[in-house]
């Protein structure tokens, strides 16, 4: 993608399906920005609300005006360099709190909460059962492969200086991305170590009163001193601001680059299109900011902002990159195909049951679950789709079993032009072939 000096992840897409599918395809894409915004802003409202006692809707307000007046200001620049700021305070002050955690009287022998020692009751690491396979290889998958699916991470990539070193950029954030979570690991296995009898929360503990998904805050409030627990609290509002201002400018640059300029406003100006993407960024960060202060979990959030994404976005992307042979046509089914399928098989956080019941689904507070891997299913479905039916019609016109009248896309018309257009040079080709190696 690179290479081919696209500027948003949906280049691709307008190049070979038009601008009308685009348009769609950029819905489910902005709904979940929205939901990213919502689920992080939320995250930080819980933790401030612990520690400091404020308002959780006073640290939304504040953390999502900060993020949405330095992303309208500065753009991309202002998102680049603050985000070297951000994630290294993430690192140092999370890692400060690790000692202090360590070394809280209220904080037992890990030894004793390892699973090999079976008089313990509550071991850290847990239990899966074989009925819930399905689900964690579920979203397992959802969390590994939607995530190729976010803008926010082409908008770093496609900014690179040259393919190489946006290819070394994607290695290094694999690595970068396994230790910034070895903190949050070790403050898990210190909280589910902790004797909260001697600590001014009590008991029950957090996981018997439901409020495991508050446990970092609980953790830094009750295991270290103030100024640490201070120091936790930045480090959570570093990765709010630094999420968020790359989720509203993932939106905005999309819409601005795939929507306004190519199909509302072709003659618009440079100084039009900054205004553009301004309002975008104020638009989504409103939107995302107002479903923050809603009941629902993180956890639901977090894995629905990338359910969209993961059953109707990547297998599509997938094949627009991979596939020579997918077309208007095909993509149009895959989309059908997959969000009817999402569709069918309900969702618990927005109260949609469901209509399309498979194996091993249970009930649970009144409410089905679903512990088949439904959301993979729908995604192999709609990648099977794309690539079966744009390559049963590619056969079909090009063998002229039918007329090229019934064409009404005009997919099969277009279609030479485009490939004499998107022929590379040779020249050019060898020197992006040299310009990508290590």
């Amino acid at each position: 993608m690179r290479s081919k000096r696209y500027v948003t992840m949906l280049d691709p897409f307008q190049n070979r399906y038009g601008k009308v599918f685009t348009v769609t395809l950029l819905l489910p894409v902005l709904v979940s920005d929205i939901l990213w915004v919502a689920c992080i802003l939320a995250a930080l409202g819980g933790t401030m609300n612990i520690i400091l006692g404020l308002s959780s809707t006073i640290s939304i307000i504040i953390s999502a005006a900060v993020s949405i007046v330095y992303t309208f200001l500065g753009g991309l620049y202002s998102v680049a360099y603050t985000d070297i700021i951000q994630l290294c305070f993430i690192f140092i002050s999370l890692w400060l709190c690790v000692p202090f955690m360590i070394l809280s009287p209220a904080v037992t022998g890990i030894s004793q909460t390892l699973p090999l020692n079976q008089s313990y009751e509550h071991a850290w690491i847990g239990h899966l059962e074989l009925a819930d396979a399905g689900k964690w290889v579920d979203e397992m998958l959802l969390l590994a492969l939607g995530g190729l699916s976010y803008q926010a991470l082409y908008q770093r990539i496609l900014s690179a200086a040259s393919s190489a070193q946006a290819q070394i950029t994607c290695f290094a954030a694999a690595g970068t991305v396994f230790i910034m979570g070895i903190p949050s690991v070790v403050i898990g296995v210190m909280a589910a170590a902790v004797d909260w009898n001697q600590t001014t929360y009590g008991l029950p503990t957090p996981f018997e009163r439901g409020d495991a998904g508050k446990i970092l805050p609980l953790a830094l409030q009750h295991l270290t001193p103030t100024w640490v627990a201070v120091l936790g609290i930045g480090s959570v509002a570093a990765a709010v601001m630094s999420s968020m201002d790359s989720a509203l400018l993932s939106s905005a640059s999309m819409f601005t680059q795939n929507i306004y300029k190519t199909t509302l406003r072709k003659k618009a100006s440079e100084r039009e299109l900054q205004w553009v993407i301004r309002i975008s960024v104020l638009l989504v960060g409103l939107a995302g900011t107002s479903l923050a202060f809603g009941d629902n979990s993180v956890a639901a959030l977090w894995i629905l902002s990338g359910d969209l994404l993961y059953c109707v976005i990547f297998p599509k992307l997938v094949c627009v990159l991979h596939f020579q042979r997918a077309n208007t046509y095909g993509a149009i089914c895959g989309f059908v195909v997959g969000l009817l399928l999402r569709g069918l098989s309900g969702e618990p956080v927005l109260g949609i049951p469901p209509l399309l019941l498979y194996p091993g689904c249970r009930e649970e507070n009144e409410q089905i679950r679903q512990c088949f891997p439904y959301r993979t299913v729908a995604m192999l479905s709609s990648l099977i789709s794309i690539m079966a039916v744009s390559w049963l019609l590619d056969l079909i016109f090009h063998r002229q079993l039918i007329p090229e009248s019934w064409d009404f896309l005009h997919v099969f018309k277009k279609k030479n032009k485009v490939d004499e257009d998107e022929t590379p040079d040779p020249c050019e080709e060898m020197n992006q072939v040299l310009n990508t190696k290590f």
